[in-house]
């Protein structure tokens, strides 16, 4: 999926998809210029979240396929490959690694999911 860029107000946020391009409880792959973000549909929490589709832990681009889930309260993402988990919230390793992803603000709004790509 490719997005289109948007601006409103001081924040910049793009187009990343329809709302129905996530499945429930799952995520896929956005592309913003050269960045794959990962957006995550959890619909059991009715909450979206967005994080780098790069998992630090081997350098591959997975994110987007690992399963959701909850930690205590804290909503997470577990790589598909080696099975690091992710805050959705903060991107901390709560598996006790020393590495983190970047997560970005999201919003769902007439049916299209939006980035904030300010950071980027």
């Amino acid at each position: 999926m490719y997005a289109k860029e948007t601006e409103t107000d001081v924040q910049k946020w793009f187009l990343a998809c329809s709302a129905g391009d996530i499945p429930q409880d799952g995520g896929a792959c956005v592309k913003y210029n050269d960045k794959q973000i990962a957006v995550f549909n959890f619909s059991r929490r009715n909450e979206w979240f967005a994080t780098d589709n790069l998992c630090p832990h081997r350098q591959q681009m997975v994110l987007s396929r690992g399963m959701i889930g909850t930690q205590g309260d804290e909503p997470k993402v577990a790589c598909p490959f080696h099975k690091k988990t992710f805050s959705l919230k903060t991107g901390e390793c709560l598996s006790g690694d020393d590495c983190t992803i970047t997560t970005y603000p999201v919003k769902v709004e007439d049916g299209f999911v939006y980035i904030n790509v300010a950071s980027l």
